[in-house]
């Protein structure tokens, strides 16, 4: 099953934490100096907002899988549409281990499709150790970063870090 994942960047945290936790009638499940996501089942969503200095407003849209072959069909798909910009596998983003595929629609919006792998202590595993950019600026399409962390092409987790 799907879940829908929406991102956004936040001036103060608290603040949107206490404006997005009355919206959804619930507190976070995640809350972190620098981040916190709300695992909503009605409806369906995975929504978390950061203040890491980037610019507010709409960081990424996505789609969060519970299986590998779910996650396998949606990077077939984004290949076919020639909209793939990265896989990842094994990486660490957002206080989680996961797998990947990130894509820009025609618009340059920012989807991640990804299946989560388990919890992590760090927002970035890159970040954590003192790296000023957590992977590549421009992939190629279709490349993999073997495990090495990089919060999506263009690696925007890493502005306020380096």
């Amino acid at each position: 099953m799907k879940r829908f994942h929406v991102h956004v960047n936040v001036h103060d945290l608290d603040d949107s934490i206490r404006f997005y936790s009355q919206l959804f009638g619930t507190s976070p499940v995640v809350h972190k100096p620098d981040y916190a996501k709300w695992m909503l089942d009605d409806p369906r969503l995975n929504f978390a907002i950061s203040s890491r200095g980037r610019s507010p407003g709409l960081d990424h849209l996505g789609l969060q899988v519970d299986h590998a072959d779910e996650l396998d069909q949606i990077g077939i798909r984004l290949k076919v549409a020639d909209a793939l910009s990265l896989s990842e596998t094994r990486t660490t983003c957002c206080y989680a281990h996961s797998d990947k595929h990130w894509a820009s629609d025609p618009q340059g919006v920012r989807w991640e499709s990804f299946r989560t792998l388990g919890e992590a202590t760090t927002y970035s595993v890159a970040l954590a150790a003192g790296q000023t950019c957590c992977g590549p600026q421009d992939p190629s399409p279709s490349s993999d970063t073997g495990g090495q962390a990089s919060c999506g092409p263009h690696a925007s987790c890493c502005e306020a870090g380096g």
